[in-house]
């Protein structure tokens, strides 16, 4: 696996400003293919999907390659990819879609590491239809699976889990809480908006009945992808205009979609394939040489960190301690504000975010203080932009 980190950066016309971005899990920057296949699609003749002539076939063909591309991206068929405005945009539709369904005695199961955008939908929608919200505890960055197996009963009708955690990290052992929900006859929704940038999403491996994803995150622009089992959304009756399609994934995206930003996700999908593709024939083969490279990458940037924070001793304490866990750190600064020490770093032109991240639930439970600061690490950083950040730190910490 190679991995050229100075060659990958080229492509990116925002890093010549000199900024060390570490904000990857709130976005990523923008590679130069990308904003041209959008640029390409806004002005190439373009209408209403249709085979009448060039510009209805652009349009066709914008939608097309984006269900095939996220099709590879997710290992799902591509009429089980449905385009939203965002994941959480999706989350909310779904969880009004499934909860149609839902009667006063059924039961959700929730897990306390989540994303506000992975709970309160879920919350919203089971008061809604009077149904009981159970949760899934944190055993430190951990989920406690004792405290999910007593959760589960037979009236629980979903379980929403991350597939790992935006601000912890944590990467959560999603197949085996998928399996314990399909026993208890349960469907199983993944948020996986801060996995699929670091780890090969394998949809149908993890167990997940539906998933969604931020293209966003890994290079694209902001939209939102929900992925499934074409069978499985075909059961699931949306509230919809009557003239609109019928079919899946139509049914699921309302009004016309915005074909420019398709075909900017599609070149997101293309480049992440093209980083370290290996000998691979098939993009998803491509896909998985480039991931394992990014890991790897990924991996030796945060052992680095990690390393430059444990000389600075008690005065940080770094919270993403668990075993499996994405390149995500979390820290509380001993005496200090970690708002101030953001605005520190950023004079520096040093962005590493400070806050809650919308992660209320793990905030709450593990008595985190707010603000927190975060280093999320991208493809696209480098040793030298982790040296810069552990020293503007430790000059603040003075």
């Amino acid at each position: 696996m190679i991995f050229d980190v100075a060659a990958l950066r080229a492509h990116f016309p925002s890093l010549d400003h000199g900024i060390a971005f570490f904000d990857g899990p709130g976005g990523t920057q923008t590679p130069r293919q990308v904003a041209e296949a959008i640029v390409a699609t806004m002005t190439q003749p373009i209408s209403i999907r249709g085979t009448a002539g060039p510009s209805e076939r652009n349009a066709e063909r914008s939608v097309t390659d984006f269900r095939a591309a996220y099709g590879d991206l997710l290992n799902v068929p591509a009429a089980g990819v449905v385009h939203g405005r965002s994941a959480t945009q999706l989350t909310y539709d779904f969880s009004r879609h499934l909860a149609k369904t839902w009667r006063p005695g059924d039961e959700i199961v929730l897990s306390r590491l989540e994303h506000d955008s992975n709970v309160r939908p879920w919350i919203q929608a089971a008061e809604h239809a009077g149904v009981t919200t159970r949760w899934i505890e944190l055993d430190g960055p951990n989920l406690d699976l004792d405290s999910y197996r007593r959760a589960l009963s037979s009236r629980t009708r979903l379980v929403a889990v991350t597939a790992a955690s935006n601000v912890l990290g944590t990467i959560p052992p999603v197949r085996r809480i998928a399996d314990l929900a399909h026993e208890a006859g349960a469907l199983v929704f993944v948020d996986g908006v801060h996995y699929t940038p670091h780890e090969l999403v394998d949809v149908p491996g993890l167990g997940a009945d539906l998933f969604v994803c931020s293209p966003y995150k890994f290079f694209g622009p902001h939209c939102g992808v929900l992925a499934g089992d074409p069978a499985l959304l075909e059961t699931i009756r949306p509230d919809k205009l009557l003239p609109s399609s019928d079919a899946v994934p139509e049914r699921f995206e309302f009004g016309a979609l915005p074909y420019e930003m398709l075909a900017g996700a599609t070149a997101a999908v293309d480049f992440l394939a093209g980083i370290a593709p290996g000998s691979g024939r098939t993009r998803r083969e491509r896909l998985a040489c480039s991931l394992a490279a990014v890991h790897e990458h990924e991996l030796g940037l945060r052992n680095r960190l990690e390393e430059g924070l444990g000389a600075l001793g008690d005065a940080v304490t770094v919270h993403s301690t668990a075993a499996g866990r994405t390149p995500t750190v979390l820290m509380t600064l001993e005496g200090r504000d970690a708002g101030e020490a953001k605005v520190h770093l950023a004079a520096r032109d040093i962005l590493a975010p400070a806050g809650s991240f919308y992660a209320y639930e793990p905030f709450t439970a593990l008595k985190l203080t707010d603000p927190a600061l975060r280093v999320g690490l991208a493809p696209y950083n480098t040793s030298d932009e982790i040296d810069r950040f552990l020293t503007g730190l430790a000059d603040f910490l003075r």
